[in-house]
């Protein structure tokens, strides 16, 4: 495996946190990005990592990598109005790196071998997400509220990060990009590139209400205890 860069996108308004920015939300005794940075930091495969703020944040962003000594933190740039035009501003940032390692920085409880196992999954086609087998009953509803359809669950699976990507291929889908998406995969798969999925972790939920936050911390002091 090459040089990998990541980029950890935390440029969100977090408006389902009642007024908190999640990005900085106390959690376990530090802020809620820093538990999501340190395991890149502590990633042996990851050599450049940059940081997406939302533009009243980078200052303290610069203050917090300076703080807890993050080395490998490259650059903190501001977001875009888009969770993809935040990607596509970290991506500029990235250099000479031959794979990418996107994640969202709201999803705090991720570990260095959930990146490790992204990478691998990668090189057998260029692409590859974390996602989780969906385990509830899925209806396609129409605007009228009735049912249109019930997708086998057993194909269904809830996507989550990190996505890691050959820099090649996610540079080539963020030229190319037409219409808003919900994920990075999204517009690799509409240049006709195959995204492999490999297995997510229960654990790696992602921070967007408060209750959430209560849960990540659980899940973190869980890990301290063994």
């Amino acid at each position: 495996m090459k040089k990998v860069g990541a980029i950890v996108v935390a440029a969100g308004a977090s408006k389902r946190m009642g007024g908190v920015n999640k990005i900085y939300a106390n959690l376990a005794g530090k802020p809620l990005i820093a538990h999501t940075v340190d395991v890149f930091q502590a990633c042996s495969s990851i050599n450049q990592v940059v940081i997406v703020l939302s533009d009243d944040k980078v200052e303290e962003g610069h203050q917090l990598v300076k703080e807890l000594g993050w080395s490998k933190v490259v650059d903190v740039c501001p977001g875009g109005a888009r969770r993809q035009d935040s990607v596509r501003n970290g991506l500029e940032r990235l250099s000479d790196c031959q794979w990418v390692v996107i994640h969202d920085g709201a999803r705090p409880c991720l570990s260095p071998n959930l990146i490790e196992r992204g990478l691998e999954a990668a090189r057998q086609s260029g692409a590859a997400i974390a996602a989780m087998p969906v385990a509830d009953t899925i209806k396609v509803v129409a605007s009228d509220s009735f049912v249109e359809e019930t997708p086998l669950r057993q194909r269904l699976w809830a996507v989550q990060t990190p996505q890691v990507f050959r820099f090649d291929i996610i540079n080539e889908a963020y030229r190319k990009a037409e219409g808003d998406v919900t994920d990075d995969a999204t517009l690799v798969e509409n240049l006709g590139y195959k995204v492999k999925v490999y297995p997510g972790s229960e654990a790696n939920i992602k921070v967007t209400t408060p209750e959430d936050l209560l849960l990540a911390e659980a899940i973190l002091r869980s890990r301290e205890r063994g």
